[in-house]
């Protein structure tokens, strides 16, 4: 039986944390599509465009490696309407701490409702990405301050190339 994963997320920038949770989605599924919200309302430091580029990138080898495809996408609606949209049976989530838990059963079993045929699943981070979160990443790196222990090499050129530091 095939199996398609959605994990969606604004990943605006991809950190290390959101690897952590692709490279766990990869032993459940046999495509996954890694979704980028774009809300019309926020103003994302990459577009969704370039984090698309970036996703594929640094998420596309750990696909590789575990034998799964992955498709990059954006979305403007409901996520869950997304994961039907893209024929998805599990619906995943990472979880750094107790309060991501909360906010996230509240958000499955809203999803739950409005599809039963869409599982989420729950991916807790591991150890030494927990802490991290694409909020204070772009605080950070707006500030001139070292990223590179919470994202990949090449987000984390990119921030630089956006900030204008170069070193």
């Amino acid at each position: 039986m095939s199996r398609t994963a959605f994990y969606p997320g604004s990943f605006d920038p991809v950190t290390n944390g959101h690897l952590d949770v692709i490279s766990g989605a990869c032993r459940l599924c046999d495509r996954l599509v890694i979704a980028i919200g774009v809300h019309p309302g926020k103003a994302p430091i990459f577009t969704a465009e370039e984090r698309g580029d970036l996703l594929r990138e640094v998420a596309g080898p750990i696909a590789r490696d575990a034998g799964v495809s992955i498709e990059v996408v954006s979305f403007d609606k409901l996520a869950i309407w997304a994961a039907r949209e893209a024929g998805a049976t599990l619906f995943v989530r990472g979880l750094r701490d107790g309060s991501d838990l909360d906010y996230e059963m509240q958000l499955a079993g809203m999803n739950r409702t409005m599809d039963g045929g869409i599982q989420t699943v729950f991916l807790p981070a591991s150890t030494g990405v927990r802490p991290i979160t694409a909020t204070l990443v772009r605080q950070i790196a707006g500030m001139g301050g070292d990223v590179s222990p919470f994202v990949p090499p090449a987000v984390n050129m990119r921030l630089r190339q956006k900030f204008g530091k170069t070193g």
